[in-house]
C-alpha cells in the first residue's frame, strides 16, 4: 500500500481526492499540507509541505494547489523521491511540465497528469465511437457562472490563473481524448475584464487532419442560467455524438447511451497505482498545449471590469 500525502487542501482536495484515497485498497491517506492550520483524523497536517516532505512517512503525493505554484512544488517533491499526481493543468507552462517529466524519469518516480473529464466512462465510449471517422463539425460550449463555480478565488484571474480556461480545459482534454487527430488552433478571441489579467470569455476557431468543416469552441464565465458543458461532433459518415454534463453522459443520434467505469477520480487513482507499480509515467501535455497557442493567437478585447 503506497502512503500519500496531498498538498493544497481545498475543495477539489476533499470533495474528490479523499474519497478517491479511501476507495481504492493501493493507497492510504497519511498526511496533508496547507497554509491554514487544519485538522483531519488519522491524518498529519502541515502548514509547510517541505517539513511535510522531510517528516511524513509516505511515497506519493496529489498536489492539488492553484497551477501558479505547482512547477516548484512537484520539483520539491520528486527530487525527493515521492511519485506525483498532478491536479489540472499540470502547469503554467509547457516547459514546467516537461521539466518535471525529465526530472521524475532521472530520479526514478512516477509523474501522473491529470485530466479527471477525460476519466468518465462517457468519454472513452465516445472515442470509440468516433474512432476512425472524418469529422464534418465540432461544436464545444462550455459556460457557466464563475460566481457559483470559483466564488472569492482571486488566483483565477491573476498571471498563470488560466481565467475561463480552468474549466474550458476540462473540455479541450475531453475533445483531444475524442477527436482522432490533432486539434490545431486556427484563431482565438479573448475577452479579458479591465480590472483581471485572465480573460473571462473565450472563442476558439480549431481544425484538426480528422476534419473536413468548422470546430469551435466557446468558454463563458458569464453565464447564470445553470451550466452548459456540451460537446457535439458530427461526423461526415452521420453519427452526431453529444456529450453532455460535462462529459458525464453519451448519446448517439439522439439515443442515450448506457455507460460503465469508475467514474472521474477513481479512475484516475487506479491509474496512478498501476503507473507506481509499473515503474511509469503519464504526461498528457495536448490540452495545456491547446491553451498555450490560443495565447499565442489570441486577439484580446477589453471588456466591463469583473466585481466578485
Amino acid at each position: 500500500m503506497t502512503r500519500i500525502g496531498i498538498i493544497g487542501f481545498g475543495k477539489i482536495a476533499a470533495d474528490q481526492h479523499v474519497p478517491s484515497i479511501a476507495a481504492n485498497d493501493a493507497f492510504a491517506f497519511a498526511a496533508a499540507a496547507s497554509r491554514t492550520p487544519m485538522t483531519i483524523d488519522g491524518v498529519e497536517t502541515y502548514t509547510d509541505y517541505k517539513r511535510m516532505l522531510a517528516e511524513a512517512d509516505i511515497a506519493a503525493v496529489a498536489i492539488c494547489t492553484p497551477p501558479s505554484v505547482r512547477y516548484a512544488i512537484a520539483r520539491d517533491c520528486i527530487e525527493a523521491g515521492k511519485h506525483v499526481m498532478l491536479e489540472k493543468p499540470p502547469g503554467v507552462t509547457l516547459g514546467e511540465v516537461e521539466a518535471l517529466a525529465e526530472t521524475a524519469e532521472a530520479r526514478g518516480v512516477t509523474l501522473m497528469t491529470t485530466w479527471h473529464a477525460q476519466a468518465n466512462p462517457a468519454v472513452a465510449a465516445a472515442a470509440d465511437a468516433l474512432a476512425g471517422q472524418r469529422i464534418a463539425r465540432l461544436e464545444i460550449v462550455w459556460h457557466e457562472d464563475v460566481r457559483k463555480w470559483h466564488p472569492g478565488q482571486a488566483w483565477i484571474w491573476e498571471a498563470g490563473g488560466f481565467g475561463v480556461f480552468d474549466p474550458g480545459i476540462n473540455a479541450l482534454s475531453i475533445a483531444t481524448r475524442i477527436v482522432p487527430g490533432k486539434l490545431i488552433v486556427r484563431g482565438a478571441k479573448l475577452l479579458t475584464p479591465a480590472n483581471k489579467a485572465m480573460p473571462i470569455a473565450v472563442e476558439l476557431g480549431l481544425t484538426s487532419p480528422a476534419a473536413e468543416g468548422e470546430m469551435s469552441a466557446s468558454f463563458d464565465f458569464r453565464y447564470t442560467e445553470g451550466e452548459r458543458w456540451t460537446i457535439k461532433v458530427l461526423t461526415v459518415a452521420g453519427p452526431e455524438i453529444v456529450l453532455s454534463e460535462g462529459g458525464t453522459k453519451l448519446a448517439i443520434d439522439g439515443q442515450l447511451r448506457a455507460t460503465e467505469g469508475l467514474g472521474e477520480y477513481a479512475a484516475l487513482y487506479a491509474e496512478f497505482a498501476s503507473l507506481i507499480a509499473a515503474g511509469r509515467s503519464h504526461v498528457d501535455l495536448e490540452p495545456l498545449r491547446i491553451v498555450a497557442d490560443a495565447f499565442m493567437m489570441a486577439e484580446r478585447t477589453e471588456v466591463e471590469a469583473f466585481i466578485d
